[in-house]
């Protein structure tokens, strides 16, 4: 599975580079905190699978990246994906290296 740091992504999102950002929280979730993305609820996930996208990347991110782990995989083996990168230690990486203002308790 493909991974990425919260600063490599902080950086790929300031050079411009064409991603989406897939939050998949539930939604009292992302109301507390977020990075920006498209919020699709993993409880939702296979309702609104063509609201992926497979010809560019998708980070993948949930609180802690356990749930973006498990769904990156059934994505992956069930679906065909192979543009899914998982964001590694979820939105609380993202608060403790680069943005420890957000609030995500």
């Amino acid at each position: 599975m493909k991974e990425i740091t919260a600063k490599e992504l902080r950086a790929m999102k300031a050079s411009g580079a064409k991603i989406v950002i897939l939050d998949i929280r539930e939604p009292y979730e992302v109301e507390t905190c977020g990075i920006g993305g498209t919020c699709l609820p993993m409880s939702q996930l296979i309702d609104r699978i063509a609201e992926i996208p497979k010809n560019i990347p998708v980070v993948v991110h949930c609180r802690s990246g356990s749930r973006s782990c498990a769904v990156i995989d059934a994505l992956t083996t069930r679906y065909g994906f192979s543009n899914l990168i998982n964001l590694k230690g979820g939105i609380l990486a993202w608060q403790a290296e680069v943005d420890p203002t957000l609030s995500c308790d």
